[in-house]
């Protein structure tokens, strides 16, 4: 049985750098491939849950990113259609985490409270 390939990096997807890598790490999330299983959704999500500020150019930078499109190619309809979608996922991580989750996320970090799955 051959070994598993290795894992790329978060910074490998067209788009992301360090920053973006660091984040996702600190939501759990090691790979590339993690992020493509999940899909752009679920993983800003649980950046979201896991203290990031949502930003919604860090939310369609991933999503072109995954499409292997440049960033700034999000225009006109489609950036509206995703600014909605991101609008969603801003409601739903409020209403699974409370509006603290930011400070939650800093508290856990540092062993105060447990970490949220």
């Amino acid at each position: 049985m051959a070994p598993p390939a290795p894992l790329t990096p978060v910074s490998s997807i067209l788009n992301l750098g360090p920053a973006s890598e660091a984040a996702f790490a600190r939501a759990g999330i090691h790979s590339a491939e993690e992020i493509r299983e999940m899909g752009a959704d679920a993983a800003y999500l649980r950046l979201i849950e896991a203290g990031t500020q949502p930003h919604f150019i860090g939310y369609y930078v991933l999503v072109m990113g995954l499409q292997g499109r440049p960033w700034n190619d999000c225009q006109g309809e489609e950036k509206k259609a995703l600014r909605v979608k991101f609008d969603r996922l801003k409601a739903q991580a409020r209403a699974s985490v409370g509006a603290d989750h930011a400070l939650d996320a800093a508290l856990a970090a540092i062993g105060v409270i447990p970490k949220r799955p």
